[in-house]
């Protein structure tokens, strides 16, 4: 039987600052007349589906899209209640990681479903590949929360973070919570 934890995702109230954990992984934010938007491409619709679930919870809109090249993709609505999280997280055009940034319980429970994966006995959290300099800030960013990864593939078309251990797998299982209930879901979750 595993305990709790204090700072879990299921414990904590939705807020919109959270969905930076879509912009810690391949997720774009935009800003447009009628405030920002944040989106963001993945590899099935589950995901997309429990990230849009994650986003109402927010109390702003969500609705899956398809991508240009056909995957599907998860975006709020535009709404000015954005704007602030897009300023943080952009350098004029350019995504950046807004300093001492760690991510909340929630925030890291979008970026796992937006590119969290197993690989062997390791998981990993994938990052922007056309956004290489966010990559190291959010190993630090990762460090803050206590779970320390290692940046791999950096210069490729799947530049990750993974998190190797049991200690670190279970620290991040119990920040995250548990998984969407789709069966696809707990395969692509972290385990102890």
């Amino acid at each position: 039987m595993s305990q709790l934890s204090l700072f879990s995702a299921e414990t904590e109230d939705p807020a919109i600052v959270d969905l930076a954990g879509l912009l810690a992984a391949q997720g774009q934010s935009t800003h447009m007349a009628f405030g920002a938007r944040v989106s963001v491409v993945v590899a099935a619709r589950w995901r997309a589906q429990a990230i849009c679930d994650d986003i109402r919870a927010t109390g702003l809109e969500a609705e899956i899209t398809e991508s240009e090249e056909g995957s599907p993709m998860a975006r709020t609505e535009a709404n000015p209640r954005l704007t602030a999280l897009h300023r943080r997280w952009s350098a004029g055009a350019v995504k950046t990681v807004p300093e001492a940034w760690a991510p909340s319980p929630r925030a890291l429970r979008l970026w796992v479903l937006a590119s969290g994966h197993p690989e062997g006995a390791h998981y990993v959290l994938g990052l922007d590949p056309h956004a290489p300099d966010t990559h190291g800030p959010l190993a630090t960013a990762l460090m803050r929360v206590g779970i320390a990864p290692t940046l791999v593939g950096s210069g490729g078309q799947h530049p990750a973070l993974r998190v190797t251990g049991r200690k670190r797998r279970t620290r991040l299982l119990e920040t995250v919570g548990g998984p969407p209930p789709v069966a696809e879901a707990y395969a692509s979750w972290p385990t102890p």
